[in-house]
């Protein structure tokens, strides 16, 4: 489909409340890009939306040093879920929310980054959406929508490479953390595709 279709479907679905679109989606997937290319489309069209990143969860480097758990950086337990499904509250109440976001170039979440207000259309997107598990679980059902970008893992691998490698990290490293924790990463959240209302 392409962005413009996708664009009209949201469309179609928005009623008078605010409309929360997730967009889930392994490691690599494109999910960002989607959602920043989607929020844009819907803009031009005057459906004002605002993309809320899940990254922005992550846990910062020091918690994750005292939790043993920098290495594993990435997966289910390394971010705030539960701070996650409290913002997606806030989200669904039309409460102005100061969202954080992720920087690649520092590594680490930055408060606020994101400032949601009136927009009637937010679109949230990472990994775990549909995981059925801990906090994540309640994630779904504050979802009006949910989309599932899959992608092979022979086209994961270099993206995640190439990323890898622009933050600073050396091939060896790279390649460790994309077999280890990655590719492991990309199974579990396959898995919940079923969840999704829409695989793209």
């Amino acid at each position: 489909m392409s962005i413009a279709e996708l664009a009209e479907r949201v469309h179609e679905r928005v009623g008078a409340g605010r409309h929360v679109l997730g967009i889930v989606g392994p490691p690599g997937a494109g999910k960002s890009t989607l959602a920043e290319r989607l929020r844009d489309q819907l803009n031009e069209t005057g459906n004002v939306a605002v993309v809320a990143p899940m990254d922005g969860f992550h846990r910062s480097n020091a918690e994750l040093d005292a939790m043993g758990a920098r290495g594993r950086k990435g997966e289910p337990d390394t971010f705030d879920a539960d701070g996650y499904v409290e913002a997606l509250r806030q989200v669904r109440g039309r409460e102005r929310v100061e969202w954080p976001t992720f920087s690649r170039v520092i590594d680490e979440p930055v408060p606020g980054g994101v400032v949601i207000d009136g927009e009637p259309i937010v679109i949230t997107e990472g990994n775990y959406l549909l995981l059925d598990e801990g906090p994540w679980k309640d994630v779904r059902g504050l979802l009006d929508e949910a989309w599932f970008v899959d992608v092979p893992d022979e086209i994961l691998m270099p993206r995640l490479l190439e990323r890898f490698l622009a933050g600073g990290r050396s091939r060896e490293e790279a390649e460790v953390k994309i077999a280890e924790s990655d590719l492991r990463n990309a199974a579990l959240v396959r898995a919940t595709r079923d969840r999704a209302d829409l695989v793209l």
